[in-house]
């Protein structure tokens, strides 16, 4: 009952919540998500993430399995026949019809009192393996957030450099509603009116090259989310988008992944399921005790015995001892037990490669940190010394001081000024983001 009750309950949960997701996706013709409602969603309903939970649950029914293996078993047998037949009868001569009914009820009993500790090392790698199974699905986690959160930032980025290019489009149009009335009233020439025409074309075709690029960062993170091409699917802008953060030494993070990181535990419990199983194989070498038993009886009514009293005379008891002894299997346990010692090293390789992996990749979340920082600084210097230029160029077009080239010119720095900054800032965000999930901090724009 117990079994059932743990697959029912985990069951019932998930559908309840894939019940719950469906009708947060469909509830709304426009969904407007933040980042935390995004990871929330996915991480309960990612169909990886959900199936790596069912490979949770079905280790945690190997393990309970398992440990049910150390009690006896006893099964029980009820036959009931009819049997009808003719035979010769010398008295009258022919044949006669005779028919009889029969019964036999056994019961049957097994119990492993010693198998050389299989069982117990079995009882302990099921544990084991249970632990992996839910480390398997945190690693799982932690992938699907990095990618959520690259993604959400992307859409955030694309949409910071909407607004810089709308009001980029906007004064472009005002400067060429003046220089209109410049060009009625004879102050500008026909070559400066289609060169500022031409400006403001082109401030268009960039603006919408930068909503395409938003509406394919939203289909990303739709894809990631797996939700239906359907929904109208929006990401909500947070108030502040925070470029700087303080940050642990690399010796820290270092250190608090390699003690934190579900993949550097996971490798730790397979050298643990590696010994186990080589525990397992030795244990199949040594000789093995098994107790059975049995009760049973019947009766037939070809009898003029009476049914309970059938059923006493014919009551029939045995109980028995096994002793199994290996003694010669073709080099079988041998191998197996060299197999798992191979099997340990290969463990204790991997669980070293995952933690060499773990390193690198922190050391360079944190010279990303450092380079998205300095770039950050410098697209920010540059882009204030563009603005101004800008602005100070534009106030000389008014003045008849330049022409639409000199204009057209600073405002071509000015946008890619404004797009290598917002293309920093939000890699500064990411960066950190990345490198401070390493050291188990949620991911959060809050």
């Amino acid at each position: 009952m117990k079994l059932r009750t743990i697959v029912l309950v985990f069951s019932i949960g998930l559908g309840n919540y894939n019940a719950f997701a469906q009708d947060l996706v469909n509830k709304d013709s426009t969904l407007t998500w933040d980042l935390k409602t995004c990871l929330g969603y996915a991480l309960k309903n990612n169909i990886q993430v959900n199936t790596l939970r069912y490979d949770e649950a079905l280790s945690e029914q190997d393990h309970l399995l398992t440990k049910a293996r150390l009690w006896p078993t006893l099964n029980g047998s009820l036959t009931q026949s009819f049997t009808n037949s003719k035979n010769a009868n010398p008295v009258i001569g022919g044949f006669q019809t005779q028919s009889s009914f029969a019964g036999n009820y056994s019961l049957n009993t097994g119990w492993t009192v010693y198998n050389g500790g299989y069982l117990k090392k079995d009882i302990e790698q099921k544990d084991v393996l249970m632990q992996s199974a839910n480390l398997s699905v945190k690693e799982a986690e932690n992938d699907i957030t990095v990618q959520i959160t690259q993604a959400f930032l992307n859409i955030l980025l694309a949409k910071e450099n909407i607004v810089y290019l709308e009001d980029v489009l906007a004064t472009s149009r005002a400067q060429l509603k003046q220089a209109d009335q410049r060009f009625n009233e004879g102050a500008l020439s026909k070559k400066d009116l289609l060169q500022l025409q031409s400006q403001v074309a082109n401030d268009k075709y960039v603006l919408v090259n930068a909503q395409t690029n938003a509406r394919q960062n939203t289909v990303i993170l739709k894809q990631i989310l797996q939700i239906p091409s359907s929904v109208n699917f929006q990401a909500a802008e947070p108030d502040t988008v925070i470029a700087k953060e303080p940050i642990p030494t690399l010796e820290e993070a270092a250190r608090t992944a390699m003690d934190t990181r579900p993949e550097i535990e996971n490798g730790k419990l397979n050298i643990q399921i590696a010994e186990l199983e080589l525990a397992k194989q030795r244990a199949l070498g040594r000789p093995s005790i098994t107790l059975g038993g049995s009760v049973s009886s019947g009766f037939s009514d070809n009898q003029s015995i009476k049914f309970f009293s059938q059923v006493d005379n014919n009551f029939f008891q045995r109980l028995g001892l096994t002793v199994g002894i290996p003694i010669f299997n073709n080099r079988t346990v041998k191998t197996n037990i060299e197999r798992s010692k191979i099997q340990i090293e290969q463990a204790k390789l991997t669980l070293t490669g995952t933690k060499t992996t773990l390193d690198q990749a922190v050391e360079q979340a944190y010279i990303a940190v450092l380079n998205a920082r300095a770039q950050f600084d410098a697209a920010e210097d540059q882009l204030k010394a563009n603005e101004e230029t800008y602005r100070i160029t534009s106030g000389q077009l008014e003045l008849g001081a330049v022409n639409a080239l000199d204009l057209q010119l600073q405002k071509n720095l000015y946008v890619q000024a404004v797009q290598a900054f917002v293309q920093a800032k939000y890699n500064a965000v990411l960066s950190i983001k990345v490198y401070n999930f390493y050291t188990g901090v949620p991911v959060t724009l809050e």
